[in-house]
Formats: C-alpha cells, structure tokens, sequence
C-alpha cells in the first residue's frame, strides 16, 4: 500500500512540476493538441505533458471514466472543458495554470424577469417529455447518434435555465466513435423551459435498441437540422 502511495504522489509531483519547469502559462493562449480520447487518468497526464498546466487529481476520482479526443487549435481552459465532457466532473482552478477535479455540480442561473416560473406545468407533459423531446432532436440528426440501434446509460445535469451543463455516459455503446458523438452532442443542449426545482441531479437515461421495443422515433425530426 506504501509503495502505491508512492507512485501516486510521484505522479501528482511530476504533474506540477511540469508546469514549474515550462514557465509561467496562460490557460488562454491557444495551442495545437491532439489528445486521442482514453482513459481519463492517462488524457489529464497527456493534457498536462501538452500544456504545462499543474494537475492535481484523487485517482479514485478518474478511475473508470474516459475521456473526449481533443484536436485541434485550443486554449487549455478550453481544451479541458471539452476533455471533461461526459465525464462527470468539473475542474476547479487553485490558479490560472493549476487545477484539481470534482463532481460536477449544477450552477445556480439567476432567474430573469418574464420566464416561465420553473415549476409552471408543461402544456402536453411533464419535464420528462421536455427532456425526451430535446434528446430525440438532437440524437436523430445524425445516422451515428440515431436511437435504434445500440444501447447507452447517460446522465446529465441540467441547469435552473434549462441548458445541460455537464454529462456522463455511464455505459458505453460497444462504439468508441459513437460514444464520442454522443458525449458531443449533449453539449449545451437546451431543455425547452427552465428545470423545475424539485429535478433530481443527475437525471440518468437509458437509450434501448430498437429490438427492445422500447425506442426513441425519430420520424417526426425528419429534416430537421436545429435543435
């Protein structure tokens, strides 16, 4: 058990002392990175050896998620908001160049003068159908997120103004391509009225294929590229 501990500080040392041994860095300048999606552990020790920002992680936390390829020319803030997502978890910054990581959890949006009041009922169902619809949107847009024909454990936290602000895939698809666009897709997406209150964080959902006969239609977004 000593010698884990070992290995684990070293790792957490060698992380910082990366950043020290670069220079000073500015989480805003932006870079070109190409962090293949993997095993979120190995991603933050890439992110950091590309970067030189300082990362300071419990691997009890990383253990068994993963996380989103990252390519492309990049800030490291924004870099590690995109490697992050589906995981679960938030980073929070100690400085401009260091972070550690916790659980997500759902910011407050201050309410605005004239919105629908966040527990007013939804005409035609509940905020469970809010939530279906804006998924079945979103995944039917593209043949490779198209409901039917595998099967995903999801879970989302969903802010006071409606808009998902982090999320996880629990289980994966059997496709990493496909994981990876899912993970994407749930970005930003919007609920269609504020979430209520009373909403259970995260909200977990499960996609079945369509031999379950339980399944998403896409018919009715035939067409449709908003959303």
């Amino acid at each position: 058990m000593t010698h884990v501990r070992q290995a684990c500080l070293a790792l957490l040392f060698w992380l910082m002392s990366s950043a020290v041994s670069a220079g000073p860095v500015d989480p805003r300048t932006p870079l070109e990175l190409d962090i293949p999606a993997q095993a979120l552990a190995s991603a933050l020790e890439r992110f950091s050896r590309s970067t030189g920002m300082a990362v300071l992680v419990d691997r009890q936390l990383t253990r068994g998620r993963r996380s989103v390829a990252v390519k492309g020319h990049l800030n490291a803030t924004d870099a590690l908001s995109l490697m992050l997502s589906g995981s679960g978890l938030m980073a929070r910054y100690a400085r401009a160049d260091a972070f550690t990581l916790q659980v997500a959890q759902v910011a407050e949006v201050p309410s605005v003068s004239g919105t629908v009041a966040n527990n007013a009922p939804l005409a035609g169902g509940s905020y469970a159908t809010a939530i279906q619809t804006a998924l079945e949107r979103r995944l039917c847009r593209s043949p490779l997120t198209r409901p039917g024909s595998f099967r995903a454990l999801l879970q989302l936290w969903i802010g006071r103004d409606g808009v998902v602000q982090y999320s996880r895939l629990v289980s994966s698809t059997g496709d990493v391509q496909r994981d990876s666009a899912l993970v994407e897709s749930l970005r930003n997406l919007r609920i269609e009225r504020p979430a209520p209150s009373s909403l259970g964080q995260p909200v977990t959902l499960l996609l079945l294929p369509e031999s379950s006969g339980k399944r998403m239609e896409c018919t009715q977004w035939e067409g449709v590229s908003g959303g």
